[in-house]
């Protein structure tokens, strides 16, 4: 049966689950407060969220719920851990790329090869493509495809990949976005040329006028300095 779409609370908490595991295992499984921080840390984390701690305790609930996570028992303080791999029914190597394609957005399969180093580590980037490929290709009968290879950037030499785990992903969008910089910035170069070229003349102007000055009051010249002013 598929999994119906995560909201981004709940990915950001069951990757964050998922990181910890493998980065801290001695603190795992984590405390509500641990997994709040970790949710809403500043590095390796794209988007970066600041959550609230009802707001992780709600994605908690409905992972729980999702045999994504599993609340472990004893002691005075509530702990988590994620069940990730049993659940969705992927081996180790794939759990570590949905992972980070989780926890950091879209990424190359080179990149995913460098930033898994800690989570699991892959002979090289064709070994990254094999378990991308067969994420992307997973039959509906296991709950259908995990990744979607996205249309390449304008100006990137490589894929990247996203994962569905949130439901479908346009990347066309992006793309259209990218291009539709790239091309204003390409359109505003000339109108920066001229804003130089006005400005080159109005120092000149300047220049000129206070050499003029100097002269009726019987200074020195200005330094030449002025010319290298990069204006």
């Amino acid at each position: 049966m598929p999994l119906r779409p995560l909201d981004p609370v709940e990915v950001r908490v069951l990757a964050t689950l998922m990181d910890k595991a493998r980065t801290v295992p001695d603190s795992y499984p984590l405390s509500l407060n641990a997994l709040l921080s970790g949710c809403n840390q500043k590095t390796s984390r794209d988007p970066i969220l600041t959550l609230a701690e009802a707001q992780v305790q709600k994605a908690l609930d409905e992972l729980r719920h999702l045999s994504l996570a599993v609340e472990s028992s004893g002691g005075r303080v509530a702990r988590w851990e994620h069940n990730f791999q049993r659940a969705i029914g992927v081996p180790d190597q794939s759990a570590a790329l949905l992972g980070l394609l989780m926890l950091r957005g879209p990424q190359t399969a080179g990149e995913l090869r460098i930033n898994t180093e800690r989570w699991h580590r892959f002979a090289d980037i064709s070994s990254v493509e094999a378990f991308l490929d067969e994420l992307a290709e997973r039959s509906e009968e296991k709950g259908g495809p995990l990744v979607v290879r996205l249309p390449r950037l304008p100006g990137a030499r490589e894929h990247r990949w996203a994962h569905l785990l949130a439901g479908p992903v346009d990347g066309t969008a992006e793309a259209d976005t990218v291009s539709a910089a790239s091309g204003a910035a390409a359109g505003s170069a000339p109108a920066l040329q001229a804003r130089v070229v006005a400005l080159e003349g109005e120092v000149a102007a300047l220049r000129a006028a206070l050499e003029r000055v100097c002269s009726e009051l019987g200074l020195p010249a200005p330094a030449a300095s002025l010319d290298n002013q990069g204006v």
